[in-house]
C-alpha cells in the first residue's frame, strides 16, 4: 500500500485533500465577502462591524494559510486561482451589501456552511485516524459555534 511522506495512504491522502480544497475554496470566498462587507458597510452600527469584519478576516487569512499547508502536507497541491475558488466553493460572493443586519446574516450563514464541511471533514480525518486534520477542523469547528452563537445573539436570535 502506498503511503505519502506523513504515512498516510495516497488514497485516504487524496480523499482528504480534495475535501480541503473544497474548504479552502469556500474560505476563499467568505474571506472576500468579509472583505467587501468591512469595506461597504453603513450607517449606526459601523464602528463595530467595520472593526468586528476586519478581526474575522485577519483570522480567515490565517486559516486559509493553515488549510493550504495542510494540503500541501497531505501530498497534494492547494486551489491557488481565482478560478479554483469560484468553480469549487459551495459558497457565493456578496456584493454591495452595506446594511448591519444584512450583513451580519451573510456572515453567519457563510460560517454555519464552513461549520457543515469543517465536520464532515473532521468525521473522515477521524475515520481514518488523521489527528493533524482531524485536530485542525476541531479547532475550526468550535471556532465556528462559538462566533455563530454570538452573531445570533446580535441578531437577537
Amino acid at each position: 500500500m502506498n503511503k505519502n511522506k506523513i504515512g498516510l495512504t495516497n488514497q485516504n491522502a487524496e480523499v482528504l485533500s480534495d475535501s480541503l480544497n473544497r474548504l479552502l475554496a469556500d474560505y476563499q470566498i467568505y474571506y472576500q465577502n468579509l472583505r467587501g462587507l468591512h469595506w461597504n458597510i453603513k450607517g449606526k452600527q459601523f464602528f463595530t462591524l467595520h472593526s468586528k469584519f476586519e478581526g474575522f478576516y485577519n483570522e480567515a487569512v490565517e486559516t486559509i494559510d493553515e488549510i493550504a499547508e495542510r494540503i500541501l502536507m497531505l501530498g497534494s497541491v492547494p486551489y491557488h486561482s481565482f478560478e479554483d475558488y469560484t468553480n469549487n466553493a459551495k459558497l457565493k460572493a456578496v456584493k454591495n451589501v452595506t446594511e448591519g443586519e444584512e450583513s451580519v446574516k451573510v456572515v453567519l450563514n457563510n460560517m454555519q456552511s464552513i461549520l457543515d464541511s469543517a465536520r464532515e471533514i473532521f468525521k473522515k480525518a477521524g475515520d481514518i485516524d488523521e489527528e493533524g486534520t482531524a485536530s485542525m477542523m476541531s479547532d475550526l469547528i468550535s471556532y465556528h459555534e462559538k462566533n455563530i452563537w454570538m452573531l445570533s445573539a446580535w441578531l437577537g436570535e
